[in-house]
């Protein structure tokens, strides 16, 4: 029995080496920020967001997933409801470059291959490492612009929802949110050259940055159908 036992996971193991099941494809839809300019609504897309995502399922509950995103982010004073960030009336506009790796995990096993409809919610949680505009309020006319880049890590909170319409084709709609760990994104609290510079300094100072991304997915699943009894 035990010879029997060792040879099944042997095989396994084997298999898994050369049947995984991959999916690839495309993020797609909406970006928005919260932090000191502009509104403070959560989930309120204000621009746009584009990108790639690859999985790497290691079993039906779980997956390694890697992304690349590319955003716009951008916030305005006017369409904040708070009346002193309406008379400020400040503006800004900053790029996102985001890489992000972590595991995604799914409330209901999500096996494509069995031929069969599914649908589940899933999270996905993980780290992201992002590049961004360093932005700055100009002494003189109060307008916020770039003096650099630079690169920092966020922390990604995604909840979402997924079905497969064909063997190999998965569609799915998430909301995700990034906290970042920055307080520079909106030229509130500016860094590198310009740390020292209280000038140019304003908002809460002790309060780092988000941005979140709303969109959809869809992704293309292919590599053998893998064997699930060792991950």
């Amino acid at each position: 029995m035990k010879k029997r036992i060792l040879t099944f996971l042997f095989i396994c193991l084997a298999h898994i080496a050369i049947s995984q099941t991959f999916e690839v494809g495309l993020f797609g839809g909406g970006s928005n920020f919260v932090g000191d300019v502009g509104s403070t609504s959560y989930i309120a897309p204000n621009d746009f967001a584009i990108g790639g995502i690859f999985k790497w399922n290691r079993s039906e509950r779980h997956a390694f997933r890697f992304s690349f995103i590319y955003a716009n982010i951008n916030g305005e004073d006017s369409a904040s409801d708070d009346p002193r960030r309406i008379e400020r009336d400040y503006s800004f506009n900053n790029t996102i470059k985001e890489f992000s790796l972590g595991i995604e995990f799914t409330f209901l096993d999500y096996d494509v291959y069995d031929g069969r409809r599914k649908t589940t919610p899933y999270l996905f949680t993980g780290i992201n490492y992002f590049n961004y505009d360093l932005l700055a309020r100009n002494s003189f006319n109060n307008d916020i612009e770039k003096y650099d880049s630079d690169w920092e890590f966020a922390i990604p909170m995604v909840v979402g929802i997924k079905t497969n319409i064909s063997r190999t084709i998965s569609i799915g709609f998430e909301i995700g949110a990034r906290y970042s760990l920055t307080d520079a994104l909106d030229g509130s609290n500016p860094i590198g050259e310009l740390e020292d510079d209280l000038s140019r300094k304003f908002g809460n100072l002790d309060s780092d940055d988000w941005y979140f991304f709303t969109g959809f997915t869809a992704t293309y699943t292919f590599g053998d159908k893998p064997c699930f009894c060792v991950f």
